[in-house]
């Protein structure tokens, strides 16, 4: 489930989070509960854009995780961990960090979307009704250039980024070379699009500190992974 699966269920959440964990003593394999986006759902009761709805839901999971079971593994991922509240991170047991890719990584991601939406592009959807529409499948694109010297430049000027960003940074090189009436890909242009990303990720950056009021670059799109696992000692063994 995600964190914002919660507030659509509005005065029921607190119901359906009881019936997780009961189903969880019911069953003779246990449960393993990932929340993904959890600070959307577990972040500080005293926060304002917290809902009534939202504070008992939290509270009914924080009862039913008060002490330790043999019948669920509870794991939190969250890129804004001081979001969460205090009484939920107390319950977690281990932490885990997903850095952002370095310079090495990020030459490997861009090598990897470049193949994916430049070498290969992926036709198959050729038969789709979107495509009966245009009748035509999409032209190739033809690659001149666009070296690993260039791909390692960018991996290194794309410092901060996220693989999601790489992944979305990628996709806009694709979108740039449609533009174009001869559907080639060069140097200049991917390193035009590569600095776009740039100002944009910075932009964003500053967009995000006006926003709370202070931010750290360097934490900026971490991934953490909370795993609370809710189990003694002697059934981990087992």
């Amino acid at each position: 489930m995600t964190g914002g699966d919660v507030v659509p269920l509005g005065s029921q959440a607190v119901t359906k989070i009881h019936e997780i964990f009961d189903w969880a003593k019911r069953s003779r394999k246990g449960l393993l509960l990932f929340i993904d986006e959890a600070d959307a759902f577990l972040c500080e009761r005293n926060s304002t854009r917290m809902s009534e709805a939202q504070r008992s839901a939290l509270n009914a999971l924080l009862f039913r995780t008060g002490d330790q079971s043999r019948d669920i593994v509870i794991v939190l991922a969250t890129n804004r961990p001081g979001d969460l509240d205090a009484a939920v991170t107390d319950r977690i047991d281990e932490v885990i960090e997903f850095p952002l890719p370095r310079e090495e990584e990020r030459f490997s991601l861009l090598k990897l979307y470049l193949d994916r939406y430049i070498s290969h592009q992926d036709n198959s959807n050729s038969g789709s009704w979107w495509s009966s529409i245009f009748k035509k499948r999409q032209q190739k694109i033809t690659s001149v250039d666009v070296s690993e010297d260039v791909i390692r430049e960018a991996a290194r000027r794309t410092e901060g980024f996220s693989g999601r960003e790489i992944a979305k940074l990628m996709a806009s090189v694709r979108a740039a070379v449609y533009g174009r009436s001869d559907c080639i890909l060069d140097s200049q242009l991917f390193m035009e699009i590569v600095n776009y990303k740039i100002a944009e990720h910075h932009q964003r950056i500053k967009l995000a500190a006006a926003e709370r009021g202070h931010v750290s670059h360097n934490n900026q799109a971490k991934g953490v992974l909370y795993i609370s696992v809710e189990s003694t000692q002697s059934n981990l063994n087992r």
